[in-house]
């Protein structure tokens, strides 16, 4: 319970350079839905220093083995929008090498108190977009009281998730999200807010009983 507002993962811990513990939301769920907030399942975030350190951690930190026992991916930079102060974002983008591999887009904001329900309405349709687009394989929301929050998803290709960005998908209301855009350049939600787009390295135990969210990682990984 103490994980709803404080982040259990000490920040001295060896290796790490920044994470965000979040408890999971139902993308799209009305608000008094008990769907929305997940209490019994989390996320974390996390920008280590290299692979040793995450395997460290997953081994021997109690609360990394726990984590451990769940899903969960590795990433590698592509590219960022935005600004986002706890993490060390290289400064130059990543073309990706093959515009139909899968990639991963992550993002997480500090939210404005008084903008939150203003944030609630533009913010749910494109929750509902993202969550009921053909081209993603997962795709979830996440919050740490008071104020931030973070989405999550795997698309199956660049390709797709630029239509879905530019509302060119073929889908009903393709353009819930790049209005919302427009609504937020013109007064913004978030005290800091960025979008990260990474490429997919390995993938690791199940989520819900599933795996293999990651469309053709093992051709990607010879790529």
């Amino acid at each position: 319970m103490k994980g709803i507002c404080l982040n259990p993962i000490p920040k001295y811990t060896k290796g790490l350079i920044h994470s965000e513990y979040t408890t999971l939301m139902t993308l799209g769920a009305a608000l008094v839905s008990p769907s929305r907030f997940l209490l019994g399942q989390i996320a974390v975030f996390a920008q280590w220093e290299d692979e040793k350190a995450i395997d460290d951690f997953l081994a021997e930190d109690s609360f990394g083995r726990i984590l451990n026992e769940g899903w969960h991916i590795r990433l590698d930079f592509l590219r960022q929008w935005g600004n986002y102060s706890e993490f060390e974002i290289p400064e130059k983008n990543v073309a990706i090498e093959n515009r139909n591999s899968a990639v991963v887009a992550i993002t997480i904001a500090k939210m404005r108190p008084f903008e939150i329900p203003r944030f609630i309405r533009w913010g749910r349709p494109v929750e509902k977009l993202v969550r009921d687009h053909p081209g993603t394989t997962l795709s979830l929301a996440s919050i740490r009281f008071p104020n931030v929050v973070s989405t999550f998803s795997i698309w199956e290709t660049e390709e797709e998730m630029l239509s879905m960005v530019h509302g060119h998908s073929h889908v009903p209301k393709p353009e819930r999200h790049s209005v919302a855009m427009k609504e937020r350049a013109r007064k913004d939600f978030h005290f800091e807010f960025t979008t990260l787009r990474f490429k997919p390295l390995s993938e690791s135990g199940e989520w819900q009983g599933q795996r293999n969210f990651i469309p053709n990682l093992n051709i990607q990984q010879h790529q």
